[in-house]
């Protein structure tokens, strides 16, 4: 899409949004908008299923209750972006820039997050089931807490803290380690030999 194209669908947007003559909902699906500069729009409820959105700068973009689902978001800058309630299933948000945005209500699942900044995102009541987030920057703040997930995840943290050197006199890796061994990461990470 040109950025004319662009530009005329989120002016009949902000029409649809406001209840104004002639407004229309922005169906952006499937639509090719890799690096585009979509930076503080209002795609709040827009259809952007399977759009191409890689290298897209969406900072303090408004994507409430947007349907994004499988869309490509590889390497987008959504920094501070309102994604909340959005459906991002099986998205590409690989390597995306996520800090500060708001997720709480996301679907996720089987979102691909590897490598993405995370960093104090709110991701209250989200679905992270089945969400690949190896190498990711994972909030640990109240906004990072209360979501959904699945098994592999938190075996995958447990593996994580019995790696950390802390003062273990109550013997807490001991109650966690047979858990942290079923992580996918855990001989990585020297919990359990690679025959086991």
């Amino acid at each position: 899409m040109t950025s004319e194209e662009i530009k005329q669908v989120l002016e009949l947007h902000k029409k649809w949004l406001n209840n104004k003559q002639n407004g229309e909902r922005a169906n952006l699906r499937e639509a090719n908008l890799h690096e585009a500069n979509l930076r503080g729009a209002n795609l709040r409820e827009a259809n952007l299923r399977e759009a191409n959105l890689s290298g897209t700068d969406l900072r303090w973009t408004n994507l409430h209750e947007a349907n994004l689902h499988e869309a490509n978001l590889h390497e987008a800058n959504l920094r501070g972006a309102n994604l909340s309630r959005a459906d991002l299933r099986w998205a590409n948000l690989r390597e995306a820039n996520l800090h500060e945005a708001n997720l709480s209500g996301a679907n996720l699942r089987g979102a691909d997050l590897r490598w993405a900044d995370l960093r104090a995102a709110n991701l209250s009541g989200a679905d992270l089931r089945g969400a690949a987030l190896d190498f990711s920057c994972f909030p640990l703040w109240c906004g990072g807490s209360k979501f959904q997930c699945d098994t592999k995840l938190v075996y995958q943290i447990l593996a994580h803290i019995c790696t950390l050197e802390f003062d273990d006199t109550k013997g807490i890796k001991d109650l966690i380690m047979p858990f942290a061994v079923k992580s996918h990461r855990a001989v990585d990470l020297g919990l359990k030999e690679e025959s086991e």
